[in-house]
């Protein structure tokens, strides 16, 4: 069991939807998110991506990266394009990439999205496409890093 004492002075930032009702499906930040960060211009190509929760009256959900810590996609990465960040998620290192896919088999919340030619895009957490959200549903949020030793209580 961890304990909830942290690191001191060691902080990481990582995307939260904490007014997601307020979305409106426009998919600006996903555009943002291709165009700014993968540098395509497709909403296919985006680390986060913007879904119907059902229906035109249910609202929508943001699927991207949750931050996980550790990685379960860094960790069946076999070539190391896939690699831990500090504060959970990923570090992606592109030209590592064989476009294998065992990322977006591993990832519990199916955030990683791999288009027809095999590239992988994942968010990584870089803020980008806040500024493009039109009502504000998107925030990044300091994470303090949990001290590596465990201590059972």
């Amino acid at each position: 069991m961890i304990t909830n004492e942290l690191r001191k002075g060691v902080t990481m930032k990582k995307l939260t939807t904490p007014k997601i009702d307020r979305c409106i499906g426009c998919h600006s930040c996903s555009l943002a998110c291709a165009r700014l960060v993968h540098k395509r211009i497709s909403w296919d190509t985006a680390g986060i991506r913007i879904r119907s929760s059902g229906g035109l009256t249910t609202g929508f959900t943001a699927n991207h990266c949750l931050a996980c810590d550790p990685a379960p996609c860094a960790e069946a990465c076999p070539t190391g394009a896939f690699s831990q960040r500090k504060g959970g998620g990923v570090i992606v290192k592109k030209k590592l990439c064989i476009n294998c896919g065992d990322c977006v088999a591993a990832c519990p919340v199916d955030a990683i999205f791999q288009d027809l030619s095999g590239a992988v895009f994942v968010c990584i957490h870089c803020g980008r496409c806040i500024d493009f959200c039109p009502h504000n549903c998107l925030e990044m949020e300091e994470v303090k890093e949990i001290a590596q030793e465990e201590v059972a209580s």
